[in-house]
């Protein structure tokens, strides 16, 4: 997913002024409809949306829906709000460019939206975290979540006895188990630096608090002292991996996974349809990455990978939350699980993809919390930094850098975090 410079964003904020342009015009089509248009960033959906918005059409006489699904859709929705075109509501991710489209001041606080009732809680406050300073309002409906942790060969754990894990400790035994049997414990597809993230985000959700990037701005923490045990495991588990692990891309690894040659993968639930179109027929299961030594500390990383948000110069508020209540209805919230393999941010009775069945309990009982990345700037490539380490191994080198790096890419933001912060 793009991210984009935070003073870039300010620049079309001032470009786009008050945001009181025309914007969307009045959005009546020529057959007198009123014309919502929606930009989202999930092009692997197309299937799905296509059809919500056929069905969605042939149920309304006064609203038309346009939906758009880009291949780079976040280059096109920046360009879009520099020429003063934006549509009526965008899907995102619950990520960096969310937060910096709140500091803009882009979006639609939507707090009067009736939908909002019915989504869970802790998505809502993930969400709420993002914000770069505490904004008043709520300026996204959380549509969907994925989750990352362990996914792992099913039939070769019950073939072998292997039981799953609970803590730090019973994972290392677990591997060398694994190990023992001849087999290998984890395939990882380093050549590809962002995969170095998905264990990096498990492990810092059990093993830090949520707000650490925020604390880091305020001034009360170092990355030095926070993330110091999430790399000693990154690097401790490069022994239980293939010999030369940057060998390896994420595409070999899933095919190597969906091939039996490893009996775990640390990646996020996104990575089963490609795994399984190598083989169909393997038995997929996850289970929560366990990095505490102490059962409850233990955490699902589960981020907001979809969730849509009203522009604020929507001329249509009530004719958006239509649609918007549309795209809420339970059957096409299930649909779009079972297109995505994805969770729900919806309260309710769903059917969840089978290979999440491992950490059911956790998104059920809503313990779970956000990707740490999403609030990493792309341009700290924070994934090579991490792939430069497990090569390097020098911890404090790379925390240093880390360190560095923050407030490299942030500085602005730091110091507007802590004038707010001196100010309230």
């Amino acid at each position: 997913m793009l991210r984009k410079n935070r003073k870039i964003l300010f620049a079309i904020a001032l470009l786009l002024g008050s945001f009181s342009l025309t914007g969307c015009g009045n959005n009546k089509a020529d057959h007198g409809k009123t014309v919502i248009e929606l930009v989202h960033y999930k092009p692997e959906a197309v299937n799905y949306f296509e059809e919500v918005e056929k069905k969605f059409n042939e149920s309304h006489n006064d609203i038309e829906l346009k939906i758009s699904s880009p291949n780079d859709a976040m280059t096109v929705l920046k360009t879009r709000f520099i020429r003063e075109d934006n549509p009526d509501i965008i899907g995102i991710g619950g990520e960096y460019n969310y937060s910096n489209f709140i500091d803009a001041d882009m979006l639609m606080d939507i707090s009067d939206f009736d939908g909002l009732k019915d989504i869970k809680q802790n998505y809502l406050d993930i969400n709420e975290n993002l914000e770069f300073v505490p904004t008043e309002g709520i300026y996204g409906v959380p549509y969907m979540a994925n989750a990352a942790g362990i996914l792992y060969n099913k039939d070769m754990f019950e073939e072998h006895g292997w039981q799953i894990p609970k803590t730090w400790d019973e994972l290392l035994t677990l591997c060398e188990d694994i190990k023992a049997a001849g087999e290998l414990p984890f395939y990882m597809g380093y050549k590809d630096t962002w995969t170095c993230i998905s264990p990096w985000n498990s492990a810092a959700s059990s093993l830090t608090e949520a707000t650490v990037c925020k604390d880091v701005n305020k001034g009360t923490t170092t990355f030095s002292k926070q993330y110091r045990t999430v790399a000693e495991q990154m690097k401790t588990l490069l022994q239980y991996g293939p010999k030369d692990f940057v060998a390896y891309s994420y595409n070999d690894a899933c095919t190597a996974f969906a091939r039996g040659e490893a009996a775990m993968f640390m990646i996020g639930s996104y990575a089963v349809p490609q795994i399984k179109s190598v083989n169909p027929d393997l038995n997929i299961d996850s289970f929560v990455y366990p990095a505490s030594n102490n059962p409850e500390d233990n955490i699902l990383t589960s981020g907001i990978d979809l969730q849509f948000c009203v522009m604020k110069d929507c001329p249509n508020k009530e004719a958006a939350y239509e649609v918007l209540r549309f795209l809420l209805e339970d059957e096409n919230v299930q649909e779009y699980m079972d297109n995505q393999n994805s969770i729900p941010c919806k309260e309710g009775t769903f059917t969840l993809a089978t290979m999440l069945n491992g950490m059911k309990e956790y998104i059920e009982e809503g313990k779970v919390t956000d990707f740490q990345d999403h609030f990493y700037p792309s341009e700290m490539a924070v994934d090579a930094l991490i792939q430069t380490y497990l090569l390097d191994g020098d911890t404090d080198k790379f925390l240093k850098k880390f360190d560095e790096e923050w407030l490299r890419y942030n500085r602005d933001l730091i110091e507007k975090v802590q004038k707010y912060e001196a100010e309230h």
